[in-house]
């Protein structure tokens, strides 16, 4: 397979016009531009019902409303999975182009976190509807086969970054971090499963192991971010259809916060009293720090929207950012507030949980707007570069 040239690749993760292509079947055209990005429409709407039901305040019609909800990401899924097996099996070029294309292979993490997101609204929200074994079982079997996807992902994605792509200086991206926050999302998503294991060495390996992938995607993180941020120092604000990626920096620092205290909630029963107590301790003095940072980052990301916005920003599907991210720290910060017992942190899940939902209602509705239309399946245009700064 030879390496392809990278021109404007690194600036458009959604937009393949720049890649060369060879002839391929003209069955299903229309799955030509499905990339994996797609999947970040089913992570964006599961974190919708799975932030509602841990939300620390009871709002009639809530647990009705994210029922359906968890019922629509689970079409989803499905009708994704279905769309992307249709890509790689008639259009394999475009699908190997996306693999060595380094705006886009990062989002091969999608398809990990979006089976985790599935799994766990299936175990905490559609237990309602197929029963608790039933959903029991399925969120096992997501669990298992994202965590697997999400490990390949966070190996085989930075090696072809670093053997292959040869991504351009000044290129850095928050899509980078996808891969890497895989492996938190089994972190927090296999705390639900550790008390459906026995008493004994198969709880605690469960438990441990999660802290493992906690670790493993924090310190990968703490390796990419500061390269993102010298980029927009360095190099100005992201284009206009990419500022919206701004927000997946939210994706670890809310992800890591819900996975210590998801993981607190067990260890009682998975390990012994000393250090069941201190991951109690720990998720506290890890979460509020990381909290913080998290909203000052959201607080930026929000400031360059609008500044994109002003300057002409129109819809893509990198508005999914403005939600999977944001969900997550919905959980985080119910999850400090159901340990702290503080108001002021159930009011922060609140208002983060209602921007959640705002955001995903004008995700969802452009995005089936654009497929109705056939604009989101069509041959993509290069974003517009971002304005000069100025003085």
């Amino acid at each position: 397979m030879a390496i392809f040239p990278q021109t404007q690749a690194p600036l458009q993760p959604f937009s393949d016009a720049a890649l060369p292509r060879t002839e391929g079947p003209t069955r299903l055209p229309s799955l030509r531009h499905i990339g994996p990005n797609w999947y970040a429409s089913v992570m964006g709407t599961a974190i919708v019902a799975s932030a509602g039901a841990v939300l620390p305040v009871d709002v009639p019609g809530l647990r009705a409303a994210i029922t359906v909800v968890w019922a629509l990401s689970a079409v989803l899924l499905l009708a994704v999975v279905a769309a992307r097996t249709g890509h790689w099996i008639h259009h394999r070029d475009q699908a190997s182009a996306h693999l060595l294309d380094p705006a886009v292979a990062p989002f091969y993490g999608c398809l990990s976190m979006a089976l985790m997101a599935v799994g766990g609204a299936t175990l905490t929200v559609g237990a309602d509807v197929v029963g608790a074994r039933a959903a029991l079982a399925v969120d096992v079997v997501l669990f298992v086969a994202g965590t697997v996807i999400g490990l390949v992902a966070a190996v085989v994605v930075p090696y072809l970054m670093v053997v292959r792509h040869r991504p351009a200086p000044g290129t850095a991206s928050p899509v980078w971090l996808l891969p890497l926050v895989a492996p938190m999302v089994s972190a927090s998503q296999g705390a639900l499963l550790v008390p459906h294991l026995g008493a004994g060495q198969g709880r605690e390996a469960l438990l441990l192991a999660c802290y493992a992938m906690f670790g493993l995607s924090l310190l990968a993180t703490l390796v990419v971010l500061p390269v993102v941020f010298s980029r927009l120092v360095h190099h100005g604000p992201l284009p206009l259809a990419l500022t919206p990626t701004l927000f997946l920096v939210l994706g670890p620092l809310g992800q890591s916060t819900t996975a210590v205290n998801q993981l607190a909630d067990v260890a009682p029963g998975a390990v012994a009293a000393p250090y069941a107590s201190a991951f109690g301790a720990f998720a506290v003095l890890y979460g509020v720090p990381v909290m913080g940072f998290a909203l000052l980052w959201l607080a930026l990301a929000a400031a360059m929207v609008v500044r994109a916005a002003r300057n002409g920003m129109g819809f893509a599907m990198t508005w999914w950012a403005f939600t999977f991210p944001v969900g997550t720290c919905v959980t985080g910060a119910a999850g400090l507030a159901r340990h702290t017992g503080l108001d002021a942190l159930t009011w922060l899940a609140v208002a983060l949980y209602v921007f959640l939902v705002v955001a995903w209602a004008a995700a969802g509705t452009r995005t089936v707007r654009g497929v109705l239309s056939g604009a989101l399946t069509a041959a993509p245009v290069p974003p517009r570069p971002a304005t000069a700064r100025t003085r």
